[in-house]
């Protein structure tokens, strides 16, 4: 194996020239500390070059190419999901770093293998599941723990949006599309977020687009070891929705803008008793430059290649939401939608 650099800033290549990067990730990326994007990859030479324009890197056409650079020390995998398995496994033969966009792979047994190959060599590989590191929700675990709302009983979460240009490749069943991967993940991982990995798919529906053959929307019904429930829904049929209600034996904590909050917004928690209401107000935070942040200092504390200090937890989790949403696949009945409007 060939080490990493033994210090400075974590050198970073792109794959796959997609909105999420040239939006939130790249960016994010950019302004943390102790790295730098050294190029982009994409099959389209002036999709490349426009990245590159922008973010002050080298262009390179085709992901191959990206794979022979000997300047980078890790690779932020974009492309979609059904190409995630693949090139991820070359990137960590090639011992290469990665921060992959979720879901990490469309199948349980693809996401173990590719867990187990880091492990092996001794590498940092992360979902970019961005929501789970902004303080919003850190706090919320504090208020719950502290018996803010009683003993926690049932989690009711939701993440849904209006339809997506018919080109989108969210629409294409070959590449992995479909809301379940794409937006039904979120509350999967909230419902782990608060109630740890112990959870079964206890129902599910799903409809199916006619057109494309993905589901476009669904829900399920987790449940806990514990004995507490979760409610989840998930789209891109919808009027936008992002939030989630945690139900305690004392009271109710709901969360709007749960999963997607803009880098200014500061989030509000509201708390309703039986005879009283309130709000809490939290600070703003860029959860897009905090994944970009924690990836980063991952990336650095395994300096020479040797094993990640966070991987077997992250790793647990992310197999766990990987079986979930398999879980929900297989045993949901499905309905047929009807048109996009």
């Amino acid at each position: 194996m060939n080490s990493p650099p033994p210090s400075g800033p974590v050198r970073i290549g792109v794959l796959g020239a997609s909105s999420i990067a040239w939006r939130r990730t790249l960016p994010a990326l950019l302004d943390a500390a102790d790295s730098t994007v050294v190029a982009v990859a994409s099959r389209e030479r002036e999709k490349a070059e426009r990245f590159a324009a922008r973010f002050g890197c080298a262009a390179v056409h085709g992901y191959e190419s990206l794979l022979e650079r000997d300047d980078i020390d890790a690779v932020y995998v974009s492309v979609p999901n059904s190409l995630h398995h693949p090139w991820v496994r070359r990137l960590l033969m090639r011992d290469k770093h990665v921060l992959a966009e979720k879901p990490l792979t469309t199948r349980p047994a693809d996401t173990a293998a590719l867990i187990g190959l880091a492990a092996e060599r001794g590498l940092v590989l992360r979902e970019n599941i961005a929501f789970v590191h902004h303080g919003l929700h850190r706090r919320v675990a504090e208020l719950v723990e502290g018996g803010r709302i009683g003993r926690l009983r049932h989690i009711d979460a939701a993440f849904c949006f209006p339809p997506l240009p018919g080109t989108d490749v969210r629409y294409r069943a070959d590449l992995g599309g479909g809301a379940l991967l794409d937006a039904g993940l979120y509350p999967v991982r909230l419902a782990q977020y608060f109630l740890g990995d112990e959870l079964t798919v206890a129902g599910a529906v799903l409809r199916d687009d006619p057109v494309s053959g993905v589901d476009v929307a669904g829900c399920a019904v987790l449940a806990a070891s514990t004995g507490e429930t979760v409610t989840l829904s998930f789209g891109f049929e919808h009027g936008y929705g992002a939030r989630y209600t945690l139900w305690g034996s004392t009271g109710r904590l709901c969360v709007d803008r749960a999963f997607t909050p803009p880098p200014a917004m500061a989030p509000v928690v509201r708390i309703e008793e039986q005879d009283h209401a309130e709000e809490i107000t939290l600070p703003a935070e860029h959860q897009f430059a905090a994944s970009a942040s924690s990836f980063v200092a991952a990336v650095l504390r395994s300096r020479p290649l040797g094993s990640d200090p966070g991987h077997g937890e992250w790793a647990r989790t992310a197999l766990r939401t990987a079986e979930l949403l398999d879980g929900i696949a297989t045993s949901a009945h499905r309905v047929t939608a009807g048109r996009r409007d």
